[in-house]
């Protein structure tokens, strides 16, 4: 079985960046994933504040795309994979009950659904759905399995 996840308030939604679940990191709360996440692209502690300082995890994201020629970090990069896997980390950290969910999930495949919004990074990040087969890396997903393999051990 596939654990194919998308929106927020959907089954497994909390494995999203979206979700509503705080995040402190060197002493600020975040407050979702998302919102750390594309903090920690930049070096610029102004940006990065303005990014926490969002109300939404979205407008969080759009932020970040407005300074996008101010990343240090090249998104879908080697880099920016491990500060997601950083990120995620924390989160189930944070919140011992979603680390329960995590293990929860056994040793099913985790993707990101991303059918209904595939562009720019959609397939990086998750994956689509066409013809009854997954196409993409699924980063996101991936990284989840490896953070609930690593819980297990």
């Amino acid at each position: 079985m596939t654990i194919a996840f998308t929106k927020v308030k959907e089954p497994y939604g909390w494995l999203g960046n979206m979700s509503p679940y705080p995040v402190t990191y060197e002493g600020k709360e975040y407050r979702t994933s998302e919102a750390l996440f594309q903090a920690l692209r930049f070096k610029d502690s102004e940006i990065m504040e303005v990014i926490r300082q969002e109300k939404s995890p979205m407008s969080a994201k759009m932020v970040a795309k407005k300074y996008r020629d101010k990343m240090f970090l090249v998104p879908m990069s080697g880099a920016d994979v491990e500060v997601m896997r950083i990120v995620l980390k924390l989160k189930v950290e944070q919140h011992p009950e979603l680390k329960e969910e995590l293990l929860a999930t056994g040793d099913e495949e985790i993707i990101e659904d991303c059918t209904k919004r595939d562009r720019g990074s959609s397939r990086f990040w998750g994956a689509v759905l066409v013809d009854g087969e997954w196409q993409g890396e699924n980063m996101l997903g991936r990284l989840w399995m490896w953070l609930r393999d690593e819980l297990r051990d």
